[in-house]
């Protein structure tokens, strides 16, 4: 709530409230304070400005269309540019558990937008020469807006921040990739020694792996780019001009430089959280393979002395308040554990996904800060695991020959020349008697030219 040791009275249709004298919003947004004191959270500032966004684009259509009063129009405008550009933001008070499908949270955006456009025809806070109904929501619904706040902010994070942050990952471990091509050292399935590889080749399935989700995630978005807006409350499109949604689209578009464009079919976009639900998807398996990479990593470095230790990572802070000089893989733990968040709230999507009925999914609030929050820590935990981590790995090229060089794995090479059952023999008799494959070639009369180039690794990978 806005802190104020004055207050002023408003009235919706429930009768009178007392609302902060300092506050823009007014009587259904102090209601919503009052019914949903849950956790403190508030849909994010791109969520906010998707709204601004909305109700600019809105109030332009409505004008060209003789439908809204040009000066009123015009101070509607400016009122949304400012929401656009976050001055209003402490004034967004609704938790994100709310009523179903966001209509307080709508209510907000509209009544602020109204009160601080009274303002700028000459009015005050509790004159309301320009109605947050009648005038800020014309042609609209929480239904359609809400829904398409999600789409515009989700599309504008994932473009603007996301793809960009995962491009970045996905750079950085092919320059790796190559760089360590030259390093053999032994592969490993079950935790158990496999076949040898290059750790180049380790590496380069990384980034294929980050290059597939980037262009999923990229495919996935394309979903995003449908708003119903128009569709009002249950996609007739009642309630507003027959040339609303074109215009209103277009202005989106405009104002985000992004293709936004009608649903294929309205009726669904209303019904339907979908695209929402896919791209929540696509995060999700992002997430699994980050997890999949940071702990390779993790385990790669694991030592200095007890490990692994094939790589190094750089320190950045120490990793133990009682054993001195100790230092933890601290960025690959914080990915990780930002990606076991964000496959929770996958989970709390396909649920909230569930909840559609009818015409509407009234979960929608609790969707948009889902999705939200989940691309917000992504594309802030993926170029920090880029800066802080990826980009300062060092090989420790003796150690990965070590490994390789001890490995009962290259026994696999014997197999078309000794067949698979003697080559398992002298594998399973080198490690019961803690001795290199060589020596047991050579005590059982099979070493001969064509073994020893079969066993050097170089011809393995």
């Amino acid at each position: 709530m806005i802190p104020s040791d004055h207050y002023r009275k408003e009235k919706d249709t429930l009768g009178e409230i007392m609302v902060p004298q300092a506050a823009y919003y007014g009587a259904q947004t102090q209601r919503a304070v009052g019914n949903f004191q849950v956790s403190g959270m508030r849909l994010p500032r791109s969520f906010i400005r998707a709204q601004g966004i909305i109700k600019a684009s809105a109030a332009e259509a409505n004008m060209a269309l003789g439908m809204l009063p040009i000066e009123m129009g015009k101070a509607i405008l400016e009122a949304s540019e400012e929401v656009i550009q976050g001055r209003w933001d402490d004034h967004f008070v609704v938790d994100v558990y709310q009523a179903g499908a966001g209509t307080a949270q709508n209510m907000n955006a509209n009544e602020i937008i109204a009160n601080r456009a009274s303002e700028i025809v000459g009015g005050s806070l509790d004159t309301h020469l320009i109605h947050p109904n009648d005038h800020v929501n014309m042609s609209q619904s929480t239904n359609d807006t809400f829904h398409a706040a999600i789409n515009i902010s989700a599309t504008e994070n994932i473009v603007q921040r996301l793809l960009p942050a995962i491009l970045q990952l996905q750079q950085e471990l092919d320059k790796k990739s190559e760089a360590f091509m030259p390093i053999l050292k032994s592969g490993r399935t079950h935790l158990h020694d496999a076949v040898p590889m290059r750790l180049g080749q380790e590496f380069s399935g990384y980034a294929g792996t980050i290059n597939a989700i980037y262009h999923q995630i990229e495919e996935t978005t394309q979903a995003l780019y449908e708003i119903g807006l128009g569709g009002n409350a249950t996609g007739t499109k009642i309630n507003s001009h027959p040339a609303y949604t074109p215009k209103v689209i277009t202005n989106v578009c405009n104002r985000t430089k992004l293709p936004f464009r009608e649903p294929a079919n309205l009726f669904t976009f209303m019904q339907n959280t979908s695209a929402p639900i896919r791209t929540m998807l696509a995060l999700k398996e992002l997430a699994i393979h980050l997890i999949k990479i940071t702990s390779d990593l993790r385990l790669l470095t694991s030592g200095p002395r007890t490990g692994l230790a094939e790589i190094t990572l750089p320190s950045v802070q120490p990793g133990s308040t009682i054993m001195p000089g100790k230092v933890n893989p601290a960025i690959l733990e914080m990915v990780h554990m930002v990606c076991c968040q964000v496959i929770g709230y996958e989970a709390a999507i396909a649920t909230a996904g569930i909840a559609s009925q009818l015409e509407i999914n009234v979960m929608m609030p609790v969707i948009a800060y889902t999705l939200l929050q989940s691309i917000e820590i992504l594309s802030n935990a993926i170029p920090t695991l880029v800066s802080k981590c990826i980009t300062g790995i060092q090989a420790n090229e003796q150690i990965c020959k070590n490994w390789m060089d001890s490995s009962l794995s290259l026994v696999t090479a014997l197999s078309p020349i000794l067949g698979y059952d003697l080559a398992s023999q002298v594998g399973k008799q080198a490690d019961e008697e803690d001795k290199t494959l060589i020596q047991i070639l050579q005590e059982k009369g099979l070493l001969t030219k064509e073994i020893e180039q079969a066993l050097k690794p170089e011809g393995m990978v």
